[in-house]
C-alpha cells in the first residue's frame, strides 16, 4: 500500500509542510518511534473507540496508554475499544494499525491527548507500516480540528529492561 492520496492531498491543499520518512517495517508505535529515531512523545498512534453506533479516534504518544475513565469524562459518554474487524472498512487507503491520524478525512471526530498537543512536532504513520509524516503540531491541529483533552497515562520504562 502506499500513503493515501487524500492524505497527500490534504497536506497540500492546507500548504502544510511536512516531511516524508520511511523506515524499516514496524507495527508498535514505540518501535516505530525507534526505527524513526524519535522520542516516543513526538510518535503519534491512532486508538479506535466506539462509542453506542459511532466510532471516534483518539491520538496520543507512542509513550502513552489510553485511559478509558479519562477518555469517558472528556467525551461526556461511554465508550469502548473498537475491535479491528469493526472499523477496517473505514479506513480502504490504509493498512489498519497504520492509519493517519486525520479523522476528518473519515468523518470521525478526532481527540488528542494533551501531552502530544504540546509537542512542537509530530510523526504518525501515513497509512502503511513502512512510511511516516513528521509536521509541526500545529499544522495538524490547524487541519484536522481536533479535541484536546487529557485521554491518557504516560507508560514507565520498567526498571531493570
Amino acid at each position: 500500500m502506499e500513503i493515501p492520496k487524500q492524505l497527500i492531498d490534504c497536506l497540500n491543499e492546507y500548504k502544510a509542510p511536512y516531511e516524508t520518512l520511511r523506515h524499516s517495517e514496524a507495527v508498535t508505535a514505540q518501535r516505530i518511534a525507534q526505527a524513526e529515531h524519535i522520542k516516543g512523545r513526538h510518535q503519534a498512534k491512532v486508538v479506535m473507540l466506539k462509542s453506542a453506533d459511532q466510532y471516534l479516534m483518539a491520538v496520543l504518544s507512542a509513550d502513552h496508554h489510553i485511559d478509558m475513565e479519562k477518555i469517558e469524562r472528556t467525551i461526556g459518554k461511554p465508550v469502548s475499544l473498537a475491535r479491528e474487524t469493526e472499523f477496517k472498512s473505514l479506513f480502504p487507503d490504509s493498512v489498519i494499525g497504520a492509519m493517519p491520524p486525520f479523522g476528518n478525512l473519515y468523518g470521525l471526530q478526532t481527540y488528542v491527548d494533551k501531552d502530544l498537543a504540546e509537542q512542537d512536532y509530530i510523526v504518525f504513520e501515513a497509512g502503511t507500516h513502512t512510511d511516516g509524516i513528521k509536521m509541526s503540531y500545529s499544522d495538524y491541529a490547524r487541519i484536522v480540528k481536533p479535541t484536546v483533552g487529557d485521554l491518557a497515562i504516560k507508560l514507565h520504562p520498567m526498571k531493570g529492561a
